[in-house]
């Protein structure tokens, strides 16, 4: 069969199963889990796959709360193709990131694709990615070396408009610790070495750096302890601050200057430094133009109306880190008719919405629709290759 013979099975199936996602979604969205603690998430996942009959190994690269499903597996095709899906949520506020949403449309992806199985070819999978919102697992798939040779990743988030591509900024942060001598403030100050003039020196270093930081460069931070008396020289102060940039090459080198600055800093008040990551440094999400444009066309296609203004920065995500290994598609679709910001209580409430329920569907049909023409058209990963090696 042709691509638009696939793409009508596909679609056709996953009107049919569309109200398990949905039921998903639901089901996600009044279980709100933290990064690493969506037990009862994941729990949901692997008991939905294994009732379709879909092969699960759970525990997946040692995260409790991830998995990765066999859509479709074949030892002798290098196609490789993971459908990823996110389904943690934020403190407070829940999934006012739509990832109960956005999950349950890959679920829907890789259901209609495994109900059409025996007619593609190659290797696809379902991968259950914790904790974007911290530290996320897409690092960890990065790192793996497991995706240096797949085709693609693909998923598509919530949002209010249809993008057919996101921008993602480089990021990396540091908790910086200066260590010094107490002292009497008062009758013998020249005893002590002070760790709160060792941090304000360097938050002073990188405002003076950051005048000749290239446009778009973020640098910002706050003071997490600082002394405890006035009355006495701080021997220990801490501030914590994170560096963003469109590009990771670029923010290498500010973080090349932000590390000698602190290790200067402290050595001009002759205190100790002691530099710490509370958290995974996450690169910019790489463009594929020719594919963005393809996507285009599926949305369309799909009477998917593109917002074609300027794609502006969304923040930074793990699937940037993953771009890095493999070419990597994040699509924006949207699941409200007017403006509404992510991370906001308004956001999380449209997660219930007929519209969320609409984005679901055709994002689900738009990421089979990529894999099947992928699949059948071997030009098309060939051109992600050369985008992405570009």
């Amino acid at each position: 069969m042709n691509n638009r013979e696939l793409e009508k099975l596909v679609y056709e199936s996953i009107d049919r199963e569309k109200g398990k996602a949905h039921a998903l979604n639901e089901y996600i969205f009044k279980n709100p889990e933290l990064p690493y603690k969506e037990f009862l998430a994941a729990k949901k996942y692997v008991e939905m796959l294994r009732l379709e009959g879909i092969e699960v190994e759970e525990n997946y690269m040692g995260v409790e709360t991830s998995f990765k499903a066999v859509i479709r597996e074949d030892e002798s095709s290098d196609i490789k193709i993971g459908i990823l899906a996110e389904y943690d949520a934020l403190p407070e506020i829940g999934h006012a990131c739509g990832h109960s949403a956005s999950g349950a449309l890959s679920f829907l992806a890789a259901l209609g694709l495994y109900r059409i199985k025996d007619s593609l070819k190659g290797n696809i999978y379902l991968i259950g990615t914790p904790a974007e919102e911290f530290n996320g697992m897409k690092t960890d798939l990065a790192n793996s070396g497991e995706y240096d040779d797949f085709s693609f990743v693909v998923m598509i988030h919530m949002y209010d408009k249809n993008q057919p591509y996101s921008k993602f900024t480089a990021l990396d942060g540091y908790a910086f610790e200066f260590k010094g001598k107490p002292s009497h403030a008062a009758a013998a100050p020249w005893e002590g070495k002070n760790a709160v003039n060792g941090m304000t020196l360097f938050m002073h270093a990188l405002d003076m750096m950051r005048q000749q930081l290239r446009d778009g460069s973020r640098v910002h931070g706050m003071i997490t302890s600082g002394g405890s008396s006035a009355n006495t020289i701080p021997d220990q102060a801490e501030c914590m601050y994170m560096f963003r940039y469109k590009e990771k090459q670029y923010l290498d080198e500010i973080m090349k200057m932000v590390m000698d600055a602190a290790e200067g800093c402290a050595k001009a008040t002759q205190t100790e430094l002691n530099i710490k990551s509370p958290g995974r440094a996450l690169a910019d999400l790489k463009t594929t133009p020719q594919t963005n444009d393809l996507i285009v066309e599926i949305y369309e296609e799909l009477g998917v109306e593109v917002d074609r203004s300027p794609v502006e920065s969304l923040g930074s995500s793990d699937i940037g880190n993953l771009s890095y290994v493999c070419p990597a598609f994040h699509p924006m679709i949207s699941v409200s008719d007017s403006p509404v910001a992510p991370h906001t209580k308004e956001f999380a409430e449209c997660m219930m919405s007929d519209k969320t329920k609409w984005a679901i569907e055709k994002g689900a049909k738009t990421i089979s629709a990529l894999i099947i023409r992928s699949i059948c058209d071997e030009s098309i990963i060939q051109r992600m290759k050369e985008d992405f090696n570009s």
